[in-house]
């Protein structure tokens, strides 16, 4: 029958005593017992802290491997370490070894000590016995798994509660968000009915002034109802990523396209593209999330007939996408929180918008397995990068 390897940190500085200890593995059975011993509380913190290999005394003769030691056998006199400050200081720099403390003081009081200090059993010398210290050794392993598994579970509980608060912390933005989104277009509609209802003599050109208001209200409750929708899906985890074949280049000039009539004319996007792009695998849907958020924010905050340039840069493995404009730019203080939900700049709160258009651009971008950066200078512009890989296979590199 194989026997239970049990890796042991000796921290003694009696010689006597160590050998004693020695002579008394060397008489176990069950156990297969790996022993470093050390004079100092500061060798034993280096040792369990350490990666490197370690020159053991090894009771079987059989090579001692880099692994963490089992338990800490650990008395509490040592020459730069005295009483019960040894122990918690070996446990405030390893917190996760289980520490047997030994002493040649028979004092009931300083085992109480040690143990409220988190030491898992206490050994008196000169009345150790084989038995007894098997026993404490497996022991106090043991009941330091159950601690550590009952930590485990505890920071488990914690992360819960947490991610709980956040979403009920979300829910509440999101209620706001919508209650203040969707009033501000639904009043232009309802002023804009009851002018065109009490006013019959209204000439055909102001009618259709309120006609046009009407539609860009509706407009804008859609795109704000397909923002809440993709929320939705990314918070219950129901967006996917799904490559298909995609030409990039036409697909980005096509958005081009479309995002210039949405501008009607107002600003002035400049696409360009280098590089060579045959029949490559990306997600269509999230590609469209990221560059429609992110022209439509460089029109939203660039001034009257401005250039928005939108760049594109294939190369081998991966394509670089660029939107720059010439807008209000955003402050360096913002920038860092530019990406969490219903977060806002500060010079932009004045402006209409959700805070959702660049959280779901980086939800798109971390599906498709790329990064996104920015750089900005308040009232000159803002660059925003997004490196995509061309042949992402949807799984952790």
């Amino acid at each position: 029958m194989q026997k239970t390897i049990i890796r042991v940190l000796l921290v003694e500085d009696s010689p006597s005593d160590a050998k004693l200890l020695h002579q008394i593995f060397t008489h176990t059975v069950q156990h297969k017992l790996e022993m470093v011993h050390v004079e100092q509380l500061s060798e034993a913190i280096n040792l369990s802290l350490s990666e490197n290999n370690l020159k053991v005394n090894n009771l079987e003769n059989v090579n001692f491997q880099p692994d963490k030691f089992d338990v800490v056998l650990m008395d509490l006199g040592l020459p730069d370490s005295f009483g019960l400050d040894t122990l918690k200081a070996y446990r405030a720099a390893v917190p996760d070894i289980p520490v047997v403390v030994l002493t040649g003081l028979d004092d009931e009081e300083l085992a109480m000590q040690a143990l409220a200090e988190g030491a898992q059993d206490y050994l008196v010398k000169d009345q150790i016995t084989i038995q007894r210290l098997v026993q404490a050794i497996r022991y106090a392993i043991e009941r330091e798994e159950i601690l550590n598994k009952l930590r485990e579970s505890e920071e488990i509980s914690r992360q819960a509660l947490v991610k709980e608060q956040q979403l009920n912390e979300l829910k509440s933005n999101f209620v706001a968000m919508v209650s203040h989104e969707f009033r501000n277009p639904m009043t232009t509609i309802r002023t804009a009915i009851d002018i065109l209802q009490n006013h019959n003599n209204m000439d055909e050109a102001r009618r259709n002034i309120y006609f046009e208001r009407v539609q860009d209200a509706l407009n804008h409750m859609l795109q704000l109802l397909d923002e809440v929708l993709f929320l939705s899906k990314s918070e219950t985890a129901k967006l996917e990523y799904k490559p298909a074949p995609l030409n990039l280049i036409s697909f980005c000039q096509e958005i081009t396209e479309v995002m210039q009539m949405k501008a009607a004319g107002q600003k002035n996007i400049i696409f360009n593209y280098a590089g060579k792009c045959n029949l490559i695998y990306m997600d269509e849907e999230l590609i469209y999330c990221i560059l429609t958020n992110l022209i439509s924010n460089a029109v939203k905050y660039s001034p009257p007939q401005s250039n928005i340039w939108f760049n594109l840069t294939l190369e081998d493995d991966r394509a670089i996408f660029q939107i720059k404009d010439e807008g209000i730019g955003i402050p360096e203080t913002d920038q860092v929180n530019l990406f969490q939900t219903f977060y806002r700049a500060s010079n932009a709160r004045r402006i209409q918008g959700t805070g959702l258009g660049l959280a779901m651009v980086k939800q798109c971008v971390d599906l498709h397995g790329g990064e996104i950066s920015l750089e900005s200078q308040q009232d000159v512009g803002t660059t925003v990068i997004v490196k995509l890989p061309l042949h992402y296979s949807g799984e952790s590199e």
